[in-house]
């Protein structure tokens, strides 16, 4: 870091000073902290300025001061209006490294038809395949496919200024993705010559925890190492040794146990997936033409008999102690296609629990459903929980396909989608429509940083034509086109606060007197729980932010940055449902905290819950196998099949688990997903210059911060509680994704502001 002085000639009458023009003579781009003057005004630039060879424009930075558009000193209002118009560009040309321009575009660049025709893939976005924008880069398009860019090896472009700093070090997880993907991966890719063969035992599962897999020394391994690439006997043999995961290491047969399957879904990795079961019978809505009959065939016998006499049926569902993992209609329409792909299968899945008098829940079925095809007709099965060996083995099976179902929801949907995804819109717009001097500008910030060049190095190499989400989970090929049918069928902007999300699947009900403003239907839900406090904690804060800046309800309206933020998020970065009646009005001050908390909860607490975790559940893949490579062999078998089954069903279920180089690839890239940068920003951790420098703010900030301290004393109360069954208990991980604070690598806790990694 350098500290550069200068003098300047200003005259006395010159007023106060509101802006500074800056441009930079080096041959190279510079990164510019701050700048400060002698009488007090402060600068806070963080941001790249480019060479003036390569930018001839001066860069335009304003004071820490904050003004609403309407407020905006004279003399400042052309530089405001200049230095947006900057940020937008003109939607022609190729982004070069040195822009700065926030425009939208299709994802029309997760195929690869130049390298192999069976890598082109449907562009997302538009009628046919709804999605949110991603951040335009002009390159050429494809000759192949005209509808297609062309794809670089290097990351994808972003504006300069959303690019991981070497002064803040955020590049460390990124610097490791990328290693993992273009070194760890070829490494394994070399090491299993088989790439289809899967574990023959369960102890040589155990092995790549205990001895690890030696990489031959012609592969090339730099020195930036993720904690599971040990160097063996000298410096050019390496051994990939996978860190036994925190939740295998307290119970090793956790995987296997009923209660540990239902309470994952609460306190585990997608706590998103479960809803209460508030209609009988469970229906389908996919055309009967097409997917056959609509009713389940999970019955009302079938319910009372596994809940044993505790009530019957009707009582189970008016006191609403049935929930289930409904993932029927979304991945139904896929099953007979992914089926024509080697090595996968695929259900449409249905998956019942009740809640139990402790709390608790307990399975009591799963239906399994293959729609009609030419060559079959339907055909779907129901199991439950038995006592004889043959029910109790095709009853693991099962589990074993919804556990890759949820794994695919729980990436493409409640991850990818739900944060990465629909946040890109926002960052965009922010840059493009609110002024760097602008309140709120400063409010999100912090829950913008870093998350455009991680969904880039996600476009590159994760859910890209042939990437590490495509190689590894159930539907291959289709994995981004389920992600759009989500999209498209499940996602609504006033559905994501957490409250709202909990109300929609029935996980809690309005009321006024609980201490949230809802009560929740299973009252022991730990992401529930923890996530509210969170969130609330985030609406207080921006409470306080927003009514500071907009004392009367018209100062919304009349906010020409504000109003064309919130229409181009709706219009244009989510052009695709620009018509849904559900968007909110932006008119009050009211309408705006809601609108920002959702978004800050989003890029914090949301994704945090679903990514921090990632190794500790799934680093050990029987607990949550990405993929199922085999049918259930009471599907239509051969006698051979069924016999291999009766003689040796273990190995039905290591075939069904994931392959070997399949396995060892999500291990390795969740390690580095689910890890901490040394400097990461945590939510609540450290106050923006902009907010220390208006009194008001900074004491609300502060007042955000030391509810944020509270919660870690709160949560390690509830992790203690004997009476809290789904976070306590013999073997159990502490729940503690919702924790604020946490130190570096995988810890599973912390909340970043943003989605960094």
């Amino acid at each position: 870091m350098f500290t550069y002085k200068c003098n300047f000639d200003v005259p006395e009458d010159f007023g106060e000073v509101g802006a500074i023009l800056a441009e930079n003579e080096y041959n190279q781009k510079m990164f510019f902290k701050t700048i400060a003057l002698d009488n007090g005004v402060t600068f806070t630039c963080e941001s790249w300025v480019q060479p003036k060879s390569e930018v001839p424009e001066k860069r335009i930075f304003f004071t820490d001061k904050s003004y609403l558009p309407s407020e905006t000193p004279e003399a400042l209002k052309s530089l405001r209006t200049e230095d947006l118009e900057s940020l937008r560009g003109n939607g022609e040309g190729e982004r070069q490294s040195y822009d700065r321009i926030y425009d939208y575009d299709v994802y029309d660049d997760l195929g690869d038809p130049d390298l192999n025709l069976s890598l082109a893939r449907p562009v997302l976005g538009g009628d046919k395949h709804p999605y949110p924008r991603r951040c335009r880069t002009g390159r050429p398009m494809s000759t192949i496919d005209p509808k297609a860019e062309t794809r670089t090896k290097l990351p994808f472009y972003v504006p300069s200024d959303e690019e991981f700093s070497e002064i803040k070090d955020a590049q460390f997880g990124a610097r490791l993705l990328y290693n993992v993907l273009h070194e760890i991966i070829p490494a394994l890719d070399s090491i299993y010559t088989d790439k289809d063969k899967g574990f023959q035992l369960f102890t040589d599962i155990d092995l790549l925890y205990n001895q690890g897999v030696n990489v031959p020394p012609t592969e090339k391994i730099t020195s930036d190492l993720p904690r599971h690439v040990k160097r063996a006997v000298d410096a050019a043999h390496y051994i990939i040794q996978f860190q036994t995961p925190e939740t295998i290491d307290r119970d090793t047969f956790s995987w296997l146990r009923d209660e540990e399957f239902c309470r994952q879904m609460l306190a585990g990795l997608n706590p998103y997936g479960i809803q209460l079961v508030t209609e009988w019978p469970l229906m389908s809505k996919l055309d009967p033409e097409i997917y056959g009959p609509p009713e389940s065939a999970i019955t009302k016998e079938i319910v009372e008999k596994e809940i044993g006499g505790v009530m019957s049926f009707d009582e189970a569902l008016a006191q609403k102690k049935l929930f289930m993992l409904d993932y029927h209609d979304l991945l139904l329409p896929y099953v007979n296609k992914t089926r024509r792909l080697k090595g996968t299968t695929l259900y449409g899945s249905r998956t019942l629990m009740f809640l139990t008098p402790d709390g608790t829940l307990r399975p009591l079925a799963i239906e399994l459903s293959r729609p009609p095809s030419d060559e079959k007709p339907q055909w779907n099965h129901v199991y439950t929980p038995t006592w004889d060996a043959t029910g109790a083995w095709l009853w693991k099976l099962a589990k074993a396909q919804v556990l890759s179902h949820d794994s695919a929801y729980h990436e493409l949907v409640s991850h990818w989608l739900r944060t990465h995804c629909v946040t890109e819109p926002y960052i965009i717009a922010t840059n493009r429509q609110l002024s760097q001097m602008h309140p709120i500008k400063r409010l999100l910030l912090p829950s913008c940083r870093y998350t455009m060049q991680i969904n880039a190095l996600g476009r590159l190499a994760l859910i890209s034509a042939g990437g590490v989400i495509e190689s590894t989970f159930s539907p291959e090929r289709y994995c981004m086109q389920i992600s759009s049918d989500a999209y498209d069928q499940l996602w609504r902007f006033d559905h994501e606060a957490l409250p709202a999300d909990l109300i929609s699947r029935g996980m809690a009900v309005e009321d006024s007197t609980a201490p949230h403003g809802v009560k929740l239907t299973i009252e022991d839900y730990p992401f529930a729980n923890d996530g509210l406090l969170i969130y609330d904690a985030i609406k207080q804060w921006v409470t306080s932010y927003v009514n500071h800046y907009y004392p009367q309800a018209d100062l919304i309206g009349s906010d020409e940055e504000l109003q064309a933020w919130w229409n181009e998020i709706r219009t244009v970065g989510h052009v695709d449902k620009k018509d849904e009646t559900w968007w909110p009005q932006l008119e009050t001050p009211d309408d705006l905290v809601v609108i920002l908390s959702t978004i800050m909860w989003v890029s914090s607490g949301h994704h945090s819950a679903v990514n921090f975790g990632q190794y500790d559940f799934a680093g050990y893949f029987p607990n949550r196998p990405t993929i199922a490579r085999t049918k259930m062999p009471n599907e239509d078998p051969t006698d051979e099949e069924w016999q291999s089954f009766i003689k040796r069903p273990e190995d039905l279920l290591l075939n069904c688990f994931p392959s070997q180089l399949q396995a060892t690839k999500v291990m390795a890239v969740l390690d580095v997903l689910s890890s901490h940068s040394p400097d990461e920003e945590y939510i609540g951790g450290t106050i923006e210059p902009a907010w220390e420098a208006e009194p008001a703010i900074k004491a609300a900030f502060l007042e955000f911060q030391k509810t944020l301290n509270q919660l870690e004393s709160i949560i390690d109360s509830r992790n203690t509680d004997p009476l809290l069954r789904n976070r306590t208990g013999a073997g159990l991980v502490p729940y503690q994704l919702l924790k604020p604070y946490s130190d570096r690598g995988v810890t599973g806790k912390g909340v970043p502001n943003s989605i960094s990694i």
